[in-house]
């Protein structure tokens, strides 16, 4: 039976963008498999369920197939199924949401228009521009 390193899988699997990253991962303590952290060199078999913490998520994968290569994004889910359980990805939903409250009008760094008014505004002929006769009637 094959089986593949744990980091070489998560990088095949795209759920980390590099070998590298995957086996910091490990390291770190968040993949995990029945309650084990794993070590990048540990190996999957087809049918183990692993668990990957990613910010305030904890997503759980089933191994269907085994690949050392990477793979493309359209053929993850023949060798990967995704087991998350629905109140992580509503964690997931909530979190998104609370990212996109924006920052009011005025409020922040300045726009690019706010600081070419601002330069104007500075400028030593601005004043000059001005027709302060018009007011005096």
């Amino acid at each position: 039976m094959m089986e593949v390193r744990v980091d070489k899988y998560l990088w095949a699997m795209r759920i980390y963008k590099t070998r590298s990253i995957a086996a910091d991962a490990c390291k770190n303590g968040r993949i995990s498999m029945n309650g084990v952290q794993l070590k990048p060199s540990r190996t999957f078999k087809i049918g183990d369920m692993f668990n990957v913490r990613k910010g305030p998520i904890t997503y759980t994968y089933k191994v269907l197939q085994l690949s050392e290569n990477r793979l493309g994004a359209k053929l993850v889910p023949e060798y990967l199924q995704d087991c998350t359980a629905p109140a992580q990805l509503e964690l997931l939903e909530l979190a998104r949401l609370a990212g996109q409250t924006g920052r009011d009008r005025g409020t922040g760094r300045p726009t690019k228009k706010d600081r070419r008014d601002i330069e104007v505004f500075m400028s030593d002929n601005y004043l000059d521009e001005i027709d302060f006769e018009d007011d005096e009637e």
